[in-house]
């Protein structure tokens, strides 16, 4: 099987569903991973995480691009995960995000597919700097809501990912990627794991899903807006269908939607918009919790 080279850009660190979306993705055999970036608030935090996830999985050879953000604008909900861990002595190769995207890119012989599962800044900047990587790279994004909101309520909702940089994603949904698709909260916005299937999940040895469930357990504990239970089930992880999309399309609905954002974060259906591939409904929302479960590998 020829894997698909692919780059994660991610704010983990913050909502617990980047932290699945990473397993997921370290899991997947279809995905050459080529580099892990971190966006948003305090960017080296969020770097931490990644790195000490590498170091659990083996897997240091990945590099890991500090991307761009603030560190004073920053929710840092995993911090006593990685508190003692210091990244000046970890073993894998570290750069500047946004170069490393660029530079990771143009050096590929085929094409690389970018998974963006934060907001859109370092993809924006990194196209702001060499708009000619678009020649060579795919996009798949977590971003928008276009008919359903947050849980899969009726009505579009300003989706995070998009209301928190709305200019970088509308340069990102401008660019003339060889190709562009996201899940919507329409399609994201009610993945869950519940009863047996979470259970395998909580009970695994696997050391990756015990470093996640150790996460998830500190999240739940000291995030405001959520009152999962840890022990119970999954909060929603958004993120784990984009990492799907990088390598299959089977379980859902694509279709082309052109689409125009507002200054305050909603995805628009627009004829004047640009067009975008949206998975914008399931066709077998069993199957993907299904393979979702076996991806995690418990």
């Amino acid at each position: 099987m020829k894997k698909i080279p692919v780059i994660l850009d991610t704010d983990i660190g913050t909502d617990i569903d980047d932290t699945w979306a990473l397993v997921m993705l370290l899991n997947s055999p279809e995905l050459d991973v080529k580099l892990i970036t971190t966006v948003s608030g305090d960017t080296y935090y969020r770097a931490k995480i990644v790195a000490k996830f590498l170091e659990i999985a083996e897997r240091t050879d990945i590099p890991i691009g500090i991307g761009m953000g603030n560190p004073k604008d920053s929710l840092n909900f995993q911090e006593p995960w990685i508190k003692d861990f210091d990244l000046d002595r970890y073993k894998g190769k570290l750069y500047d995000g946004v170069d490393a995207i660029v530079d990771t890119i143009k050096n590929s012989k085929e094409p690389v597919t970018i998974i963006s599962i934060g907001i859109a800044t370092n993809i924006a900047k990194a196209l702001e700097i060499s708009p000619d990587i678009v020649k060579k790279s795919r996009f798949v994004g977590m971003h928008g809501s276009i008919y359903k909101g947050y849980g899969g309520k009726e009505g579009r909702e300003p989706e995070a990912n998009v209301r928190y940089d709305v200019p970088s994603i509308r340069k990102v949904f401008s660019s003339n990627f060889l190709d562009k698709i996201i899940t919507p909260l329409d399609t994201c916005g009610i993945v869950k794991l519940e009863g047996e299937r979470y259970e395998k999940i909580l009970n695994s040895e696997n050391p990756l899903l015990k470093a996640l469930i150790e996460n998830y357990k500190i999240w739940s504990e000291l995030v405001p807006w959520t009152k999962v239970d840890y022990q119970i089930e999954s909060s929603t992880l958004f993120d784990t269908v984009a990492i799907y999309l990088a390598y299959s399309q089977n379980f859902l609905e694509i279709e082309p939607i052109k689409l125009k954002i507002t200054d305050e974060g909603l995805t628009v259906p627009d004829e004047d918009g640009e067009e975008i591939e949206v998975a914008i409904r399931w066709k077998n929302y069993e199957a993907f919790l299904n393979h979702l479960i076996e991806r995690l590998k418990p």
